[in-house]
């Protein structure tokens, strides 16, 4: 088998790894979001500052996955690229 081939089955079984594990961690979050949010709505003794850190600390942590992974995958983009187009 040819090296470059090789190296480009890893590569791609390495992406599709990373994409079930992040897809998984981001389902995981979703049912969690679920569960904290019916937790509030039945929380009445906590204030709305409190209320809205939660939803606002929820929100920054979607974004930083989502950066996270276009980042993971631009990363890979250049990697192929590199290794494969020159």
């Amino acid at each position: 088998m040819d090296q470059k081939q090789m190296l480009k089955q890893m590569l791609e079984f390495n992406q599709t790894t990373f994409n079930n594990a992040f897809n998984t961690m981001t389902l995981l979050q979703d049912q969690l979001e679920g569960a904290a949010k019916t937790m509030l709505e039945q929380a009445t003794w906590l204030p709305a500052e409190g209320r809205q850190a939660i939803k606002n600390g929820t929100e920054s942590y979607k974004s930083a996955c989502q950066t996270f992974k276009q980042q993971i995958d631009n990363s890979y983009k250049q990697q192929v690229e590199k290794t494969f187009v020159s």
